[in-house]
């Protein structure tokens, strides 16, 4: 049983660095990739990616693939039987369960356009301890999320989740290259469609918050949100009095982008860069076991959009992060905790 333990610090979920303290490995030959979920693009994606030119990721290349991803989100189930067919022509053998996939290989791309499923096919994954890279939303609750973080601390199993939209063209220039130099603030875009299923912005408004947080970095401590049917436009404030502001687009055109406001310019965040960049990511991850966003970013951006979820709720309001965390915390402590 994990121990009772809540990670804050000045109002943030920036303690939860003491999670998963993972050492660099050496480079592993276990270069079998396994794909749980043919029911969104992505799964292909990273497939014709892979398995096309083995020598550009290292050698990895998808061999196996679950196909059950949602089971009632129309979207995602309409598309597994052409996904399905799809990933054989790449020369992927289709299994009939999780456990005959982990037996098939090494390291593990859980793909399931559902966040609800997460939970319980990432416990799977953690006890055979095979590394695993969990795509968009990492669940479909703050709760759940929490839950998974702490189950791969329990089985000490490196996992790590990322939207591609971190990854858009000038980004790296901004951060590296210091251009603007010190973030002061950011405003990002993207589409924000809605899922009854999910929480309103984790299941594509996540993409833009992503982007946000890259750029700003963890520390936010309250949110406020103003929804309407075609748009959402959510503020945080940082502990050092930054404003990132993340808006959610679904009538008009729609795109990817964002702004970032610098001591020494303002810059463009650039255009979107496609899946290469991250799946980079992705096998270096699968090499190291280091994951290049640290678990507390994951879990701030899920109580970021959690708190922004929460001031829909109380007619736009501020709501504080420690507040949403603490609440979630405490259900993932009385009903998720992993045996």
């Amino acid at each position: 049983m994990i121990n009772r333990r809540t990670f804050l610090k000045n109002g943030t979920v920036a303690g939860l660095g003491l999670l998963l303290p993972y050492r660099a490995s050496t480079p592993e030959a276990n270069l079998r990739v396994g794909i749980i979920g043919l029911d969104t693009s992505h799964s292909t994606a990273f497939t014709r990616l892979l398995n096309s030119d083995t020598s550009i990721y290292g050698g990895y290349k998808v061999l196996a693939a679950y196909p059950q991803g949602s089971k009632d989100i129309e979207s995602s189930t309409r598309r597994i039987p052409a996904y399905t067919e799809e990933a054989k022509k790449l020369g992927v053998e289709i299994v009939s369960s999780i456990d005959e996939l982990l037996e098939k290989t090494d390291v593990i791309l859980l793909e399931t356009n559902d966040g609800r499923l997460h939970l319980e096919q990432a416990l799977e994954i953690f006890k055979a301890g095979k590394k695993v890279f969990i795509d968009k939303p990492v669940a479909a609750s703050l709760t759940d999320a929490i839950a998974i973080y702490r189950a791969a601390e329990k089985y000490n199993v490196p996992v790590f989740s990322a939207s591609s939209l971190r990854y858009m063209s000038r980004i790296d220039d901004i951060l590296q290259k210091q251009i603007a130099g010190r973030v002061l603030g950011a405003d990002t875009f993207s589409p924000c469609t809605l899922e009854a299923t999910h929480p309103d912005l984790f299941w594509y408004g996540i993409h833009g918050i992503e982007a946000l947080y890259t750029v700003m970095g963890i520390g936010c401590k309250s949110v406020s949100r103003v929804h309407t049917p075609d748009t959402d436009v959510v503020t945080g404030i940082w502990e050092d009095n930054r404003i990132g502001r993340f808006r959610g687009l679904r009538a008009g055109k729609t795109g990817y982008g964002g702004y970032v406001f610098g001591e020494k310019s303002i810059q463009l965040l650039g255009d979107y860069n496609g899946y290469a960049p991250l799946l980079k990511d992705i096998i270096r991850f699968f090499q190291t076991g280091i994951p290049p966003v640290r678990p507390q970013e994951t879990l701030e951006i899920f109580t970021f959009m959690e708190a922004a979820h929460e001031s829909t709720r109380r007619d736009g309001a501020s709501v504080a992060l420690s507040e949403v965390w603490e609440k979630a915390n405490a259900q993932m402590l009385s009903s998720h905790l992993p045996e």
